[in-house]
């Protein structure tokens, strides 16, 4: 699940003094580790979903970032920036709403969340995350299983809820709603 900082309640103020040199991700407060760096084939399976979708986004209003890059979640509407509790960073987005951008990275739930399940990083991946990205609107959470060769694709429902996962396994094509055409081959992502 990652170390948890310490047990006391931080916001994106106290995290944006944090050294750089530390990857610290923020879930209602509470700091969690992002050590250690994820594992070569980790990395390897987050490259290729990166380079198949920057290759999708080129004629869309969509642009595509990995970690590190802060997603903030505001509990309210013009939340002061510095006192947003939860700031988090997915292996992987897509923003389709360039006004959630800034230079600080995005501000608001994203179009699409990738998570890549790590020993360290499953449990928060598989419930707190879930139940973040969930909450805040992001529509689609996919969650890639690498040992198992399979990704699980969550879509949020017109009742604001995940509906049960499509699953896709290694040999298929996974098909995506957020735009006409969104295919990733499956076959080169678990190469």
């Amino acid at each position: 699940m990652g170390v948890k900082k310490i047990d006391e309640v931080y916001n994106y103020g106290d995290y944006s003094l944090w050294p750089e040199s530390e990857r610290w991700e923020l879930i209602d407060g509470v700091a969690f580790d992002m050590s250690p760096a994820p594992s070569r084939h980790h990395q390897s399976i987050l490259t290729e979903i990166l380079g198949q979708i920057y290759n999708l986004l080129t004629e869309t209003p969509c642009e595509v970032y990995c970690a590190p890059f802060d997603v903030r979640f505001p509990d309210y509407f013009e939340q002061e920036e510095s006192e947003i509790s939860t700031v988090v960073q997915p292996d992987l987005v897509v923003v389709c709403d360039k006004e959630k951008l800034d230079d600080k990275g995005c501000i608001g739930a994203p179009d699409l969340v990738v998570e890549i399940l790590s020993p360290s990083t499953m449990s928060k991946d598989l419930h707190q995350k879930f139940s973040l990205y969930e909450k805040h609107g992001v529509k689609e959470y996919w969650v890639v299983s690498p040992g198992d060769k399979i990704i699980f694709r969550y879509k949020l429902s017109k009742d604001g809820k995940y509906k049960e996962p499509e699953i896709y396994e290694k040999d298929k094509l996974l098909v995506s709603d957020i735009f006409e055409n969104f295919k990733i081959e499956l076959k080169r992502v678990f190469k």
